[in-house]
């Protein structure tokens, strides 16, 4: 609890209802299944209007893996549904017992089954995820699986101790400008996406929410066997738009050109990867967005099908880059291809790492790396 608290006061982004943390350690520091959080608004604590704003409270849930994974593919808040109806899983008031041993799918099979027929109708509402990626341009005349386009490559060469890969300069106001836009372009169908402390991801719901200003205030909440704590945010509409569809308006006139891209290389870690199929499926398919931001610095990769409007990208420029920010449109054919080629990374733990994917007449390779590479 202190590190999320940590998290939302330096990053100042707020923790909401339907969102969910992939935090890969038991939370009481056991060897308890639950290794997650999902957040859900509080079942006992009603909303507070204060002179000085709302106050909202949104309770912490305990999550083995397995159900961090049915939120990701389908929505944090059916999940949660699915978890009132069991007791031994929390019940209506979802108290998370650390002893739990079994997920909601051993201890009620039929669970699967609503989780499968939610993610058929509705898609996925994880719209972005904080990770470990980056994206290159290979040099003309280059094949797309060559990296010598190190321009907006993340700094592989600093983290192993070498000096020859350099970070881009980009001005700390240029740098306030980019991430103001990102943050923005981010709230409109999740939440702004950022890495939470001990090694926690933080993933972004389609709930538009508010953050903890001076007119809103967020606190939260956690109930287990053991005692009560708390967590919020307010839910919102969200609108089918591009990850980019609204940063012109903020952003310095440097970064409003955008330029067409002939081929790209994507990297991402492996829990990254992991999610490709997620995004390709559950929101692309859906005539969705999904975008991965990079941990270490500027640089974003949004992944947009045809049917979102704005997109810098479109069907004859399927690459498009704004200052760091890249977009890639796939074909509803294309979608089904790269479904089939990267089915493997269902199960990443069998991956040989690294792993590249390539698809030449589309200029576009994917590269998977290991997560400490």
């Amino acid at each position: 609890m202190q590190a999320m608290a940590r998290y939302v006061f330096q990053t100042e982004n707020t923790l909401c209802s339907g969102d969910h943390v992939s935090w890969h350690s038991p939370l009481d520091g056991s060897e308890s299944r639950l290794q997650h959080m999902l957040m859900t608004d509080d079942p006992q604590i009603q909303p507070l209007t204060t002179p000085f704003g709302a106050v909202n409270f949104v309770q912490i849930i305990g999550a083995t893996a397995e159900e961090l994974k049915a939120a990701q593919h389908w929505n944090g808040t059916g999940v949660v549904e699915l978890i009132k109806t069991i007791p031994l899983a929390g019940g209506p008031w979802l108290v998370t017992d650390m002893r739990r041993g079994e997920t909601i799918f051993e201890i009620d099979p039929q669970i699967q089954d609503k989780v499968d027929q939610g993610i058929e109708v509705d898609g996925s509402n994880l719209s972005g995820v904080s990770s470990r990626c980056s994206w290159e341009e290979p040099g003309e005349g280059h094949d797309v699986n060559e990296e010598d386009n190190k321009e907006n490559r993340l700094v592989e060469g600093d983290r192993r101790g070498s000096s020859d890969v350099e970070r881009p300069h980009i001005s700390e106001y240029e740098s306030e400008q980019i991430k103001a836009a990102l943050k923005k372009g981010l709230s409109i169908t999740p939440q702004n996406p950022a890495k939470t402390e001990a090694g926690g991801q933080k993933e972004h719901s389609q709930n538009t929410t508010t953050t903890a200003t001076a007119t809103t205030t967020t606190i939260t909440t956690t109930t287990t066997t053991t005692g009560t704590t708390t967590t919020d945010r307010e839910k919102n509409s969200s609108r089918k738009e591009s990850f980019d569809s609204n940063v012109s308006i903020e952003a310095p006139t440097e970064l409003l050109r955008t330029r067409s891209l002939e081929a790209v290389h994507l990297k991402f870690n492996v829990e990254a990867g992991a999610l490709l199929p997620l995004a390709l499926r559950g929101r692309l398919r859906h005539g969705r967005h999904f975008t991965f931001k990079s941990i270490l610095n500027d640089v974003a990769i949004t992944l947009v099908s045809t049917s979102v409007v704005g997109s810098i990208a479109d069907e004859e420029h399927p690459f498009a880059a704004h200052g760091p920010w890249l977009q890639v449109l796939f074909t509803d054919d294309f979608i089904d291809t790269l479904l089939e080629d990267m089915e493997v990374l269902s199960d990443a733990d069998e991956l040989q790492l690294p792993r590249t994917f390539s698809w030449s007449d589309k200029k576009l390779s994917i590269t998977i790396i290991p997560d400490e590479a």
